[in-house]
């Protein structure tokens, strides 16, 4: 027969307690994240009418501070293209068609 043990076992907690995120820092990475979509949106409205005919349905990652943008077919190909030129930007990636949504809901 098992015995339970007396002595509770420690909950765990937080790998890495200190890099706990204030709620400020929190509230600013968003805002900061809302704000690049923004502008990458700004552009997607700007170039989608030349590319749609040629390129519909394909894959657009857009880089808000440079306006410069990859398409491909695939979507990991756009992701990597843009990361090897950007690597630490915020890049949105959208799809060129109607609404420029990647996905179904």
């Amino acid at each position: 027969m098992t015995q339970l043990s007396s002595n509770p076992r420690a909950r765990r907690g937080r790998i890495f307690p200190s890099r706990r995120l204030s709620p400020e820092e929190k509230a600013r990475r968003q805002a900061e994240r809302e704000e690049s979509n923004q502008r990458c949106q700004v552009i997607f409205e700007r170039v989608r009418p030349e590319l749609i005919d040629e390129y519909y349905d394909w894959f657009i990652v857009i880089e808000p501070n440079s306006e410069e943008y990859f398409i491909e077919k695939d979507e990991m190909i756009a992701i990597e293209k843009a990361c090897q030129k950007y690597p630490h930007a915020m890049c949105l990636m959208l799809r060129l068609n109607e609404t420029g949504v990647c996905g179904r809901i």
